[in-house]
């Protein structure tokens, strides 16, 4: 660790009431940054900082943690509030160490299945608690003009059946806190139980089942039948198998458009090829001009 940052030495002193004496970079994103910091009574903790630009900040992560921590187990809010004159909002939080699902699958330690298996249950869990009717639902005609922004006018028309899918969804379908981003890597292991503690609510909203059972189907690459099972057989609550493969279009969709890198564009192209294949009621092809004779 090093000097901290000015920022989360003021994030600290004002939320803590302590300044930090050391830091350490995590994580850094577009709109967010993130540190563990340890202020003056030596204690360790993470700091997440938010732009004044960011639509989500501290308050909508706290309000979704201290919701989910009413039947998952997830870091403590310490503090949150503004951390400068501009609007910047900070986090703080309990820090829970560096043990993630994801570094305990890449080292072999927990089987790829067993740990899809841990996400269906951690998702099950958060589900069941109630969403908080204070917090609007991003409804889903806000989900696709965000994604149109991004997507070419081909691609959007390819995926309409799947987006005509979702848009069907009756009202009357459960609304539940939604963890937006859940991947084995947002999952720390933590205790001497090694207790699956969910973490980083950025994206969280109350929302549909399948649309975040979805997005960690395509976050962990679980997109072969027996992965896909792993995760759902985990995960008692109902779910419409239609809707749960529209939303894996979706995501995947939304994941193509945003990759930066070569390599990633390619494997995104390539998986939402291969969903073409196996679900083509999901996806419009042009129909071939027939050759006149």
């Amino acid at each position: 660790m090093s000097t901290p940052p000015p920022m989360v030495s003021y994030a600290c002193a004002r939320l803590l009431g302590m300044p930090a004496r050391t830091a350490e970079r995590l994580k850094t994103g577009s709109r967010t940054a993130v540190y563990r910091a340890v202020p003056d009574d030596g204690r360790s903790v993470v700091v997440k900082l938010y732009a004044h630009t960011a639509r989500r900040n501290a308050l909508t992560e706290a309000t979704a943690i201290r919701a989910a921590g009413a039947t998952v187990p997830v870091p403590k809010v310490l503090g949150h509030g503004t951390a400068s004159g501009e609007g910047a909002t900070a986090l703080i939080m309990s820090d829970l160490g560096t043990t993630t699902l994801g570094a305990a699958v890449r080292s072999g330690r927990i089987p790829h299945a067993q740990a899809l298996g841990d996400l269906g249950d951690l998702l099950a869990r958060l589900h069941r608690g109630p969403a908080a009717p204070s917090v609007p639902r991003r409804s889903f005609f806000d989900s696709v003009s965000s994604l149109a922004r991004h997507c070419t006018p081909d691609l959007l028309s390819e995926i309409a059946p799947a987006l005509a899918v979702i848009a069907e969804t009756p009202d009357s379908a459960p609304t539940v806190w939604c963890h937006g981003d859940l991947h084995f890597d947002n999952v720390v292991l933590s205790g001497p139980w090694h207790t699956h503690h969910l973490v980083d609510f950025t994206d969280a909203a109350p929302g549909r089942r399948e649309s975040d059972v979805a997005q960690a189907l395509v976050m962990t690459a679980a997109h072969t039948p027996w992965d896909r099972r792993a995760l759902t057989d985990a995960y008692p609550l109902g779910l419409n198998d239609a809707r749960l493969s529209a939303w894996v279009v979706v995501h995947t969709v939304r994941c193509l458009v945003h990759a930066t890198s070569a390599s990633d564009q390619a494997l995104w192209s390539s998986r939402l090829a291969d969903l073409a294949r196996h679900t083509p009621y999901l996806f419009h092809t042009p129909r071939k001009e027939r050759n006149r004779r």
